[in-house]
This record gives structure tokens, C-alpha cells and sequence, in this order.
């Protein structure tokens, strides 16, 4: 962007400082260096800054920069001197800079640590959020930048600037001199500013997504003139739901005269109408919207929705196409849903927005839905109407997202929005790409631990269209990532439906003891073999006989409840034939009513269809729309003969879920059972440990020695061994032996016994192929060993053979540390060998990892027994082995130019842990990563 001649600084542009950001009410502007070429945007900037602000920026009347202060504010060095600007449509709205002060508090350079820092906000933007964004991202800027502290001076009346500082969690000192307050904080982030931080983030962008689903106007922009089309179909969704907003259709080629289409305000222009316009609906071809985004811009639009498709999803010339969208948009402060998206919907009484291709308003409910592709999101609101009704009520949809290509607001934003949106109790995502899991993650924790999170996970395989960082790990880590997390992960949308209907209706169980009962005998086993092979811990089930009566039912559904060694209840019914059997409704009365009496524990029933049995269980289906302009079917039949407290039942009742099939109503208990699980484990979730043997500073001092050699290397083993043994990690030595002599002189400096180990790539860890021989207690053995070796092998230059000294006899194990450009830093264990190279039994945790994740880690594999005394062998210290792990972690996470450790093998014996092999790679660290201030991702 830099193009001055006179341009003075000492490094070029950061283009990597640049960041669209999400203010506090929910809308964009983008954060920027300032360069030269600035000059006149600055002296308009300020032009429209008030005098009080003025006076408070520089303690004195100052009307106007003098051309001395222009040059000054807008020529840096990215260094030393660095300044900021946030933008909105191209123009600033705020400044902030700092200049890097010696101890004397005059200008200097590195190694001084310590910057002066200042900012500058339009009026007309203050209370928007944009001075905490600047202060995250000129922090990031001075950290990067060697300096570890800021000192601002403030007059006292300035309040809001000093809330600023204040209210931003780092660690600071406060004092007064002369009428200015003067403030020292640290950059160095803390737990508090860390929290403050996320928690800023969350709110604006869940704020950005309510703008979207909760609109007071909106525009369709591209209803067609003749009935059908995409925009006048939407048209007709948005009114046939009854929006409680103002809604306008919109179309250039409209006769000027035109003043109505389908009853609703048509105009020619965005421009046109006289009122403010929330949502714009964009249905017209890829090559006319950016016509139409300008248009909303300078209308003051908050939001689109862009159903066009053209984008990504057709090559490269519509990927190009897409992020000039999204440039577009966020230049205006605006945020975007698609392109090529299906649409979004809201049934909250006081919105009820259908901005959606899906013809009818889907039944007003607790579960919140996001759907990335059109015919997913079709499919996820079908299934839902089809099951959606139970034994005593029914379920329906809060809002409704699908994002089509997420060039903007993706699953991530949605989360932020339903994490605290009283009115879903359950979020059901189908997500065929993850384009940030490291963030994903983190919000779906957040999330999990408040209210049930269940997905549908792609292959790995993003779609076209879709913007996503390339992982390493194989798609079953990612999974096991996201359980982690507290993610409910499910294989398809039948399993995604069923676990939100579970999870929407009925509390969740305190343990895996179920209990089963009903009028089949052979299906009541069928479902406890069913618990048995899901990990449920099922009773004997009851058999109520054919014959069983609803008090029957009712009876035994209120002993299992009350009964203190059962968690759950499953009731399996199937039709019953003759005059004494209770009809539908009536046996749902009786299991309602049942249920009621001990509200903590879930009911679910599996019904095995006969006629019209699963619509009379789901009669509340009929509420759907539409339903009184078709004939009446048995659903319809079913309702109007069933009281009305079985179809809209008493506040606080759970509704009970049927489900057609033994197999899956056992699959939602026990993925609820799990989820369970999880959060009871959640709210204690250990702590990171510190560690006063740690030598954090030093390490950093050889990391960067280190990384001068380069700037990614395998750092050599004798550097290896010093950075471990600075976190508390000491690796046994291996001394290179070229010769048999060399090999003689290498064991009398470690003692006998010895080992004698070929490290040649092929046979490194290969103890199968006899490149290993243990327990070697003399010269004479060593020197056999080496002859055999050389005879077998090759030249001891192709063996590269070292001699070590003998670890006590144990497990070996593998402990690795990655840094994944997705998933972010990942820490993984398994049992070195074929256990985790052929059968793939290795466990993972996200770094840093606390004690109690230790613990579970080292348990998670299959083949854990080993480590525990299986058939008898004796346990190895497995506490020994997590402090290990915990000390990995902290290297990994304190230093994140560390991206890759692999220590293997780990001999895990019944006293201690030793370290026999060990590799670390080093690789200069991300300009930005999760940790960092909160950007949008970058287009």
C-alpha cells in the first residue's frame, strides 16, 4: 500500500496487521496500518473529531493538525513508531498509536520494552467498542514488536478512555501527578484478559447475527415482476409468515409507477425507500450484486443475505467474485450470510421471519439449526416436521441458518449467538467443513457446558465454495477433538434429529442404568442388547404382555422412575388388538401423566408402527402449516380426537420422544448419557499445573539462537536434550559410536549395561528388525552385538549406531506434540510400536492440557491394561507418565515456535519415566493465531 517516495520505514508493510473486526453492536470495520499515502484521509478524520475529544487527546485546545503532526502521525517505521486506523467505507473512524520510549521516557529503540500509547475516536463512533479492538490489536502489534509494556496519560475527566485501559484484564499501575492520570499495564496477557477478550468477542458477534435474524425491516432485492423466481418466492415466504417488520420488494426494472407487488412496497432502488432497511434479501444474478451491496451500504443496511449463486462453488473466477463480496460488505460495515445460501428463519412470535427458500414457516420450538448446503438444510427442516411431534407435544425451531459458501458469518458466529439466546435450548449443526476448528472448538466447549451441541461432521472433504484451512490430522482426530469438547458427534441427519429431539424434550440422565419396559417381550430384549452394545447398563427388561391396559403403563413406567437404580426409562409398545387395549391417546396420557410425577429422569418410547400409531403418537404434526388446506389424514384424525393437554402441554412438562426403532432411540440415550458425562466433568475441569523447575526464558533464549540457523529445522539432538531438560524433561544420552572403538569408549562414559541401537531412518524405533540389542554388560558383548549388526545391516555409516544407557524395564510409549494449521497445538499418546502405528491407538488433548486431561489421556487408549497390571504384570507410574505429558504440553504452548515433538520411546516403568528418543522441530511462530486479538477471517 506504501508507494511514497519518501517512505522512511525500516520494514515493509505489514499487510498481516491488517484485520476486519466486530464492533460491540454487532457491525464491522476493518483495523489497518497507517501509511504516507493516508494524509488526507487523517486531516478529514480529525476535521470531524469534537473539540472535547481534541482536548482530550492533547490536554489543550487543538482545532486543527498542523502539517508537521500529519507527516508525523501518518509516517512510521513499523517498529518503533506504529499507528492504527479503524475504517469504515475507506474512511477512519479511529486512531491509535505508540511511540516506544527509553527509560528517560524519551524516544528510543530495542531493547527498550516500554511505548507511550494514544488513541483517537470520532464521536459519532464512541461506544461502538472500536478503542477495545484497537488496544487488543496495538497490543499484539507491541508484543510482536519486543515491547512488553504501555504507559498512557489520561486526563481525569477523560472516563471513557479510562475504562478502556481499565476494563481490559491486563495487570497494571495507576498514579496521579500534575492533573494527568498516568497508567502502566503489561501486554503480556493474563487469564483476565484472555476472558475479557473472548467475552467482547462473543457479544459483538452475536449481536452481528441477531442484526441478521431479528431484523425490523427488510428488502428483497431481485422480485421478479411474474410470479415464481427466487425473489419473488422469498417475497411470498417472508409475507405468507406473517414478519412482523416493514418488508419492501425491490427491483430495478420495476415501472416507475409500480407500488405494490403481492401487497408488499416495491421499489426500483434500495436508495428509493424512505425508511431504514435492517436485511436485504440479495436474489439477483453474482454480476449485478455488487451493484447491490453499494446500494445497502449507503443506505445504512446492516446485513444480507445473498441467495445468488456463481461463487466459489464455480472455480476460481467466482472465488475471486466472492471475496470481492465480502470486502465489499465489510467496507460498509455490513455482514453477509451466503452466497449461494438457502436462507435463514426465525419463528420468535414477535419476528417470525421466513427469509428462506423453504415454503412453509417451519413450528416454533427450542432447537436452533445450521445447515451449510440448501438440500442439507431441506432434509434437516423435513426430518424435523416428520419427528417433530411426540407422545405428548411437539418440537419445533427456534432460528434456522444455512450459510451456503460462509464467506462470512459461518457455524462459529451462530454459535456466539446461540451460546446465550434464551429461546434455544439445543443447537443441531450439519457442518460439511470446519473452516476454523481450533475456534470451534473453543465455542463449542463454551456452548456444550450451557446447553447440548450435536453434530454432523463432513468427511474432511470441503466443498466447493468453502474456505478452510488444511489440517494434518486425520479426520478421526478432528472427531475426537470435537468430543473433547463436548460435542454430541453423530454419523447422519436421522441420528442428528433423533439425539435433538431427546436432548429438546426430557432432562438428561445422571448415569448409564436404564430401564426397560413394555408389551413386547422380544422387542423389550431387543432393546436391552441394544444398551448393552452402546456401553448402557441396562435391567432385565419387564414384560407388561399384550395385554397391558394404560394404567398398566402407567404403573410400571411410575415404578421404574421412582426406583433409585435406574437413570432412564425406555418403554417399548406395539399395537395392541382387541376391545380391552388402551387407545393412543390414552396411553400417552398415561405415560405423561407417569413421567410428570418424577420429572428428573428421561422417558423415551419405541413403538413399532401398525396403521396409523405413529401419527396418532405424533398427532400434533397436524399444527403444521398448511395443514387446514389439504384433506385431513390420520394425523389430523388424531388430533382433533386428542385432548388438548396432550397437544400443547403444561409449562414445564417434558415432552416425551417416540422413536420407530430400538437401535436408535438407544443411540440418543446413550450419546445423551455421554453428553451427560461430559459436563458433569466440565464444571471441574483441572487446572495447568506450574511447574518451578521450569526454565521458561532460557528456553526462549535457545529457540531463538536456534532459529537464526533457519527457518524451519530438526534441531540437533545435543540442542534437543537442553531445550527438554529446561522444561523438566531429561532424555537419556546416546553417544555416537562410528567404530567399534568409539562404541567401547561411549559405554565405559555411560557404564554397563548398555544398548546398542542402529538410528539409521529405516531402522529408527524398529526393534522388530533386530536393530536394537538390550542388556549388553561387558565389552566383550558389546563388541559381539556391534559385529552382528554390521554383519546384518551394513556399514556403520549407513547404521549410524549410538550407544545408550540401559533404562529400567517397562512399557514403551510415544508421546508427540504437534502444531496443526487448524486444529492448532495437539498433543497425542499411545503405545510406541504397533499398537499406535498399525492399529492407530493413539488418544489426543488440545494444549495446554490440565492434570485432570493427563489423567484421562493416559486411560483413553484401548490399550491402556497394559500400563495398569493386565494379567497380571506389574503397574508402571502412570502419575510419573502425566507429568510428563503436562510437561510437554507447557513447552509446546508456552513457546509456539516449538511446532512439532516426538519423544519415543518413552519406557513408562513401575518407578519413574525415562526418555530414550527424542526429536523437536522449530518453525518462526504465526503473525496471528486463536490467542491473538479477534479478527474476522481474512479475505
Amino acid at each position: 500500500m506504501q508507494t511514497s517516495a519518501d517512505r522512511q520505514d525500516r520494514h515493509q508493510y505489514p499487510a498481516h496487521w491488517e484485520a476486519d473486526v466486530v464492533l460491540r453492536d454487532g457491525g464491522t470495520a476493518r483495523i489497518r496500518p497507517i501509511t504516507v499515502d493516508d494524509a488526507d484521509r487523517l486531516v478529514s478524520f480529525y476535521e470531524q473529531v469534537s473539540d472535547e475529544s481534541k482536548y482530550y487527546r492533547f490536554f489543550a485546545p487543538y482545532p486543527r493538525l498542523s502539517a508537521k503532526d500529519v507527516h508525523r502521525f501518518t509516517h512510521h517505521d513499523f517498529v518503533d513508531r506504529v499507528g492504527l486506523a479503524a475504517t469504515i467505507g475507506g474512511e477512519f473512524i479511529a486512531t491509535v498509536r505508540y511511540d516506544r520510549i527509553g527509560a528517560d521516557g524519551m524516544p528510543a529503540s530495542a531493547p527498550a520494552d516500554e511505548a507511550e500509547v494514544a488513541f483517537l475516536v470520532q464521536d459519532a463512533h464512541q461506544g461502538r467498542g472500536v478503542a477495545s479492538a484497537l488496544l487488543e490489536h496495538i497490543a499484539a502489534v507491541a508484543r510482536e514488536r519486543g515491547i512488553r509494556r504501555f504507559a498512557a496519560e489520561v486526563l481525569p475527566a477523560n472516563t471513557k478512555m479510562i475504562k478502556v485501559f481499565t476494563d481490559a484484564g491486563y495487570t497494571q499501575k495507576r498514579s496521579f501527578e500534575d492533573g494527568v492520570v498516568r497508567l502502566e499495564f503489561d501486554l503480556e496477557p493474563t487469564d483476565r484478559s484472555l476472558a475479557v477478550q473472548r467475552a467482547r468477542e462473543q457479544r459483538a458477534e452475536a449481536r452481528s447475527v441477531r442484526r441478521l435474524l431479528a431484523p425490523g425491516s427488510v428488502a428483497v432485492v431481485g422480485v421478479g415482476r411474474a410470479p415464481g423466481g427466487v425473489g419473488r418466492s422469498v417475497l411470498g415466504n417472508i409475507r405468507d409468515a406473517g414478519y412482523a417488520g416493514a418488508l419492501y420488494a425491490v427491483n430495478t426494472v420495476f415501472p416507475e409507477d409500480l407500488g405494490e407487488v403481492d401487497g408488499v412496497p416495491a421499489h426500483r432502488s434500495v436508495r428509493d425507500i424512505g425508511g431504514p432497511v435492517d436485511l436485504a434479501v440479495v436474489a439477483v444474478p453474482a454480476e449485478q450484486v455488487p451493484a447491490v451491496v453499494a446500494e445497502c451500504g449507503e443506505h445504512g443496511v446492516q446485513g444480507l443475505v445473498v441467495l445468488s449463486a456463481g461463487y466459489a462453488e464455480s472455480g476460481p473466477e467466482g472465488r475471486e467474485r466472492q471475496r470481492a463480496l465480502v470486502r465489499a460488505a465489510r467496507a460498509y460495515g455490513m455482514r453477509i450470510i451466503g452466497p449461494n445460501a438457502f436462507g435463514i428463519i426465525n419463528t420468535a412470535p414477535d419476528v417470525r421471519l421466513n427469509a428462506s427458500l423453504a415454503p412453509e414457516m417451519p413450528r416454533p420450538g427450542r432447537i436452533g439449526m445450521f445447515a451449510q448446503s440448501g438440500a442439507i438444510g431441506i432434509a434437516l427442516l423435513s426430518r424435523l416436521h416428520r419427528r417433530g411431534g411426540g407422545v405428548t407435544g411437539v418440537t419445533g425451531v427456534s432460528t434456522f441458518v444455512s450459510a451456503g459458501n460462509r464467506a462470512d458469518v459461518s457455524g462459529n458466529d451462530v454459535l456466539q449467538y446461540w451460546y446465550d439466546d434464551p429461546e434455544t435450548d439445543v443447537v443441531l449443526m450439519y457442518l460439511e467443513s470446519i473452516g476454523n476448528p481450533r475456534k470451534f472448538n473453543r465455542l463449542a466447549r463454551r456452548t456444550a457446558a450451557a446447553k447440548p451441541l450435536v453434530v454432523v461432521q463432513g468427511t474432511g472433504t470441503a466443498p466447493q465454495g468453502h474456505a478452510v484451512r488444511a489440517t494434518r490430522l486425520p479426520y478421526a482426530t478432528v472427531s475426537a477433538l470435537l468430543r473433547q469438547a463436548g460435542v454430541i458427534r453423530v454419523d447422519t441427519i436421522t441420528e442428528l434429529v433423533d439425539a435433538g429431539l431427546l436432548l429438546a424434550r426430557q432432562p438428561l440422565p445422571a448415569g448409564p442404568r436404564v430401564a426397560i419396559l413394555g408389551n413386547s417381550e422380544s422387542l423389550g430384549v431387543l432393546t436391552y442388547d441394544r444398551c448393552l452394545a452402546e456401553g448402557l447398563r441396562p435391567a432385565r427388561p419387564v414384560d407388561l404382555t399384550t395385554g397391558a391396559s394404560a394404567q398398566d403403563f402407567h404403573r410400571a413406567l411410575a415404578a421404574a422412575l421412582a426406583d433409585g437404580t435406574n437413570d432412564a426409562v425406555v418403554v417399548t409398545a406395539i399395537p395392541a388388538i382387541g376391545e380391552a387395549s388402551p387407545g393412543d391417546a390414552e396411553l400417552a396420557e398415561a405415560l405423561r401423566s407417569a413421567a410428570a410425577a418424577v420429572p428428573g429422569k428421561p422417558v423415551l418410547v419405541v413403538h413399532v408402527e401398525l396403521g396409523g400409531l405413529a401419527e396418532a403418537l405424533s398427532a400434533a404434526a397436524s399444527t403444521a402449516p398448511g395443514a387446514g388446506d389439504r384433506a385431513p389424514g390420520l394425523a389430523e384424525r388424531a388430533a382433533r380426537a386428542t385432548p388438548a393437554a396432550l397437544t400443547t402441554p403444561p409449562e414445564g412438562t417434558h415432552l416425551i420422544p417416540a422413536y420407530p426403532a430400538a437401535e436408535r432411540a438407544v443411540r440418543a440415550l446413550a450419546e445423551a448419557v455421554k453428553y451427560a458425562g461430559w459436563r458433569r466433568e466440565a464444571a471441574d475441569p483441572g487446572k495447568v499445573p506450574e511447574y518451578d523447575d521450569i526454565d521458561e526464558r532460557g528456553a526462549a533464549r535457545l529457540i531463538g539462537e536456534l532459529l537464526t540457523r533457519g527457518e524451519g529445522l530438526t534441531i540437533p539432538d545435543a540442542e534437543t536434550c537442553e531445550l527438554l531438560g529446561r522444561y523438566g524433561v531429561p532424555v537419556r544420552r546416546a553417544l555416537p559410536a562410528l567404530t567399534p572403538g568409539a562404541a567401547v569408549e561411549a559405554a565405559r562414559a555411560l557404564g554397563y549395561p548398555v544398548a546398542l541401537k542402529a538410528t539409521a531412518p529405516h531402522l529408527r524405533h524398529r526393534a522388530d528388525l533386530g536393530g536394537v540389542r538390550l542388556d549388553l554388560a561387558d565389552e566383550d558383548q558389546l563388541l559381539r552385538a556391534y559385529t552382528e549388526l554390521t554383519d546384518l545391516f551394513g556399514k556403520p555409516e549407513e547404521l549410524r549406531p549410538v550407544v545408550q544407557g540401559m533404562a529400567p524395564r517397562g512399557v514403551d510409549t510415544v508421546v508427540r506434540a504437534v502444531i496443526d494449521p487448524a486444529a492448532g497445538a495437539v498433543l497425542s499418546f499411545g503405545l510406541a510400536g504397533a499398537a499406535s502405528q498399525l492399529l492407530g491407538d493413539m488418544a489426543h488433548r488440545l494444549v495446554p492440557v490440565t492434570d485432570r486431561e493427563a489423567t484421562s489421556l493416559v486411560r483413553s487408549i484401548r490399550t491402556a491394561p497394559l500400563l495398569f497390571g493386565w494379567r497380571g504384570s506389574t503397574p508402571v507410574d502412570t502419575p510419573a507418565l502425566e507429568e510428563l505429558l503436562l510437561r510437554v504440553s507447557r513447552l509446546v504452548d508456552d513457546h509456539p515456535e516449538v511446532v512439532a515433538v516426538t519423544l519415543e520411546p518413552v519406557v513408562v516403568a513401575p518407578h519413574g519415566v525415562s526418555v530414550l528418543g527424542a526429536t523437536v522441530r522449530l518453525a518462526p511462530p504465526p503473525a496471528r493465531d486463536d490467542l491473538g486479538p479477534r479478527t474476522l477471517p481474512a479475505y
